[in-house]
């Protein structure tokens, strides 16, 4: 999430009690978590093997539970619990604002749209032109829908990531204050859920088409001119890219890329990188030529055992 005006390092240390190691000076142009950071961005890491990561990262400023010299070019803020002072400054810099109607006021809603009744649309949201969005659809704030879109009942656009740090006796939830992103020529189906960034964006993009059933996680970018059968789950941070197909109850597991073309068939879990261009099966999926030699060679063992 980008801050409507740069806020200086040393603000932002006083609104989370922490003590600057660097230039509090520095002016601050958004805050993001770790997989979406970009140069200007804070973000937060709280545990030592992490903290290379968040160091090297492109973040220039990084809320830490350790007292160090800042590296080159970056300026640190040091607190007890980093996690808990970031969801502050979440909740500080996008507060939740409650509705009082189903269309909010705040929203734009692009010329030849049609919106059926019983729609909820949050606000600053903008809806493109010769958008349709049917009954029941839930579009939650800072969404941005492009044009031709069509939208099916009772789809939920933009609900928080499901994103979670487990403390000893409880699960501490991490506030999203990102958005979700279709852009335009996208069809989405029925009963699909499309979970906003955690403080990036979750993208659809251009002429991509959903199933019925689809779930979509946090973070995840998904690329032009693909196809999601219904069922499928992808968690949070995944890559797809441009002309990918995925079949009925595919599940896809998180940080992971599947790419350019690739194909996967119906029922298969992804636990890996997928290669471009190439047809996958099964769990964990492979090449599906030879996940289907596979399971051939396995019906004959039984025959093999008889002849022992």
């Amino acid at each position: 999430m980008k801050f409507k005006n740069h806020i200086s390092l040393g603000s932002i240390a006083d609104l989370i009690k922490g003590k600057v190691l660097g230039n509090p000076d520095a002016l601050v142009t958004g805050i993001n978590e770790i997989h979406m950071v970009e140069s200007g961005d804070i973000t937060f890491v709280d545990h030592p093997k992490y903290y290379q990561k968040a160091l090297n990262s492109d973040a220039s400023f990084v809320i830490i539970n350790k007292e160090m010299e800042a590296p080159e070019g970056k300026s640190l803020i040091f607190t007890r619990d980093p996690f808990s002072d970031y969801v502050h400054l979440t909740k500080h810099f996008r507060p939740f604002e409650a509705s009082d109607k189903l269309i909010s006021s705040k929203s734009k809603i692009g010329q030849n749209s049609i919106i059926q009744p019983g729609v909820f649309i949050g606000n600053n949201v903008v809806v493109g032109d010769n958008v349709i969005i049917h009954p029941g659809v839930v579009i939650y704030d800072h969404c941005i829908i492009g044009d031709n879109v069509i939208i099916h009942a009772n789809t939920v656009i933009g609900s928080d990531a499901f994103y979670f740090k487990r403390y000893p006796d409880n699960f501490s939830k991490m506030e999203s204050c990102g958005r979700v992103i279709i852009k335009d020529n996208v069809e989405i189906g029925a009963g699909c859920t499309i979970d906003k960034g955690v403080s990036g964006d979750t993208v659809i993009g251009e002429g991509t088409k959903f199933d019925n059933h689809i779930h979509i996680g946090h973070d995840t970018v998904i690329g032009k001119n693909c196809l999601l059968a219904a069922k499928v789950g992808i968690a949070g941070v995944v890559t797809i890219e441009d002309d990918v197909i995925i079949w009925g109850q595919v599940g896809v597991n998180k940080d992971l890329t599947i790419g350019k073309g690739a194909v996967v068939l119906a029922q298969s879990g992804i636990g890996m990188d997928l290669k471009p261009g190439v047809t996958y099966f099964g769990s964990p999926a492979t090449e599906a030529r030879e996940k289907m030699r596979e399971l051939i060679a396995m019906k004959r063992i039984p025959e093999i055992i008889r002849k022992l």
